[in-house]
């Protein structure tokens, strides 16, 4: 099929490189002429594992390109729109500028019959404002079929996917021929989009355009929802005494909860999870379903306090006060795998401690070009061994496998103090505390030791 993917962004990149991969015939449309040309050299303009193969293999086949022009999307049988939708500058919903914009630069270049189908997560009711903006086009159909990739598995994600969701008009019931039962409109033309993917298996829900505009959503705040309330036990268990990773594995050993978004640490970020609960906040406040409303509020304020809990945590660390202190911080990107830093939780909690006075360097195996110019404050190093030396304080912030691995005896002979917080509760605590190291966790205290007396006894554990 010849399909276009308008916003080539980290959603639309991904997902036009994939279906080059299937064999379809793709092209990509951005505004942006500087990300369009290194797409176009098979070039990804963001860190995603995968992803450079995927984009050298559709240029080299010819089944992938990129332009700035709209016109390139004419004969295009399937249009997917994979634009952003962040958060409004003045409120918690969505901002849907770009996707009405697109929606409106595609318009004179649909073919007659032509599907056109969102992806990019927005509130209830976006599909009528792009109705609007269609209405002109009654021949066109209008689908939904959102997207549930992950940063650092995206590529994955895409081409082996857990579940494929189809919104249609009139839903489930409208979506088949009576009788035959074969798929017809926008599920036969989302059916050949994703052969490959049903011939291997992948289950496919079809769903009305409401429910197929909340899912992602919905699916998001429950994941972070699952964070927050660990997050919040992580606390409990440092104000009694229990340790939250011995407690979060016998949790989830019950089959009715999972093991799996129940490890306790610095929390979420990125730009999914934070925005998307905010917006279903914003859309439960406008339909007066107060319970989703109040329950958003508090997964997110749950998830900011475990951000202030860290400095606190510290300042502890550090005496009472980290003013004057030199902090190393492992980590930038709001996750591993990725270099994307938007609501990083390891660069709020590095500005925050450099606000107070703090001298902070930070570390990261992919995020530092972008995060140096954004947080002029804080001082950068590629390398870990680099951000390590003459360090008092040392913060696992993200939790990268290389500092999962790092030998707490080399660091040790680079650190001033063997003195470090496990925001994330990876680090194997036996290790580092039997190199002389005084290692807190987030609802762990591994070395049974006071919090308020941490700093004494790391004096005494200076590196040689």
């Amino acid at each position: 099929m010849k399909i276009s993917v308008i916003g080539c962004g980290y959603l639309g990149a991904v997902h036009a490189a994939t279906l080059a991969s299937m064999g379809h015939s793709v092209v990509g449309i951005d505004v942006d002429a500087a990300k369009v040309d290194q797409l176009g050299r098979g070039l990804a303009p963001f860190f995603e594992p995968g992803l450079d193969e995927l984009l050298r293999d559709g240029r080299t086949t010819g089944r992938l390109k990129f332009s700035t022009d709209f016109a390139a999307a004419a004969g295009a049988q399937v249009h997917f729109l994979c634009v952003g939708t962040p958060q409004s500058k003045t409120s918690d919903g969505a901002d849907l500028t770009f996707l009405v914009a697109a929606a409106g630069a595609l318009l004179p270049h649909l073919a007659r019959g032509a599907v056109v189908v969102g992806k990019s997560t927005v509130p209830v009711g976006t599909v009528d404002m792009l109705r609007d903006v269609l209405a002109e086009r009654p021949d066109v159909q209008l689908g939904w079929n959102p997207e549930f990739l992950r940063q650092g598995t995206a590529v994955k994600d895409t081409l082996v996917p857990d579940r494929l969701v189809y919104g249609v008009e009139g839903g489930r019931a409208a979506a088949f021929n009576p009788g035959t039962g074969a798929p017809r409109g926008v599920t036969a033309a989302l059916d050949a989009v994703y052969e490959p993917l049903l011939n291997a298996g992948i289950p496919r829900l079809v769903c009305n355009f409401a429910t197929a505009e909340l899912i992602k959503s919905a699916a998001n705040a429950y994941l972070a929802t699952k964070v927050s309330f660990i997050n919040a036990i992580a606390e409990l268990c440092d104000a009694s005494g229990a340790d939250v990773a011995e407690l979060s594995e016998a949790m989830g050993m019950d089959p009715r909860i999972g093991n799996r978004y129940m490890h306790a640490g610095l929390g979420f970020g990125g730009g999914c999870l934070p925005k998307d609960i905010r917006s279903l906040r914003s859309q439960a406040a406008a339909l007066g379903v107060e319970p989703v409303n109040d329950l958003m509020g508090i997964v997110d304020a749950v998830n900011v306090r475990q951000r202030i809990r860290t400095v606190s945590l510290a300042e502890e660390l550090c005496g009472g006060t980290v003013s004057g202190r030199a902090i190393s911080v492992l980590g930038a990107a709001f996750k591993p795998e990725t270099d994307d830093i938007r609501d990083s939780p390891a660069l709020d909690v590095a500005a925050r401690l450099a606000a107070a006075g703090a001298h902070v360097t930070v570390t990261d195996p992919k995020a530092v070009n972008h995060a140096w110019l954004r947080y002029p404050q804080l001082r950068f190093e590629a390398s870990a061994s680099r951000a390590l030396e003459g360090a008092e304080l040392v913060l696992l912030l993200t939790e990268w496998d290389e500092y999962r691995r790092l030998c707490p005896a080399v660091a040790g002979g680079l650190v001033r103090r063997r003195v470090v917080l496990d925001a994330r509760n990876v680090l194997d605590a036996a290790a580092w505390l039997a190199e002389g190291w005084t290692v807190r966790g987030l609802g762990t205290n591994p070395g049974g030791t006071n919090p308020g007396g941490a700093s004494q006894a790391s004096d005494r554990l200076t590196a040689k």
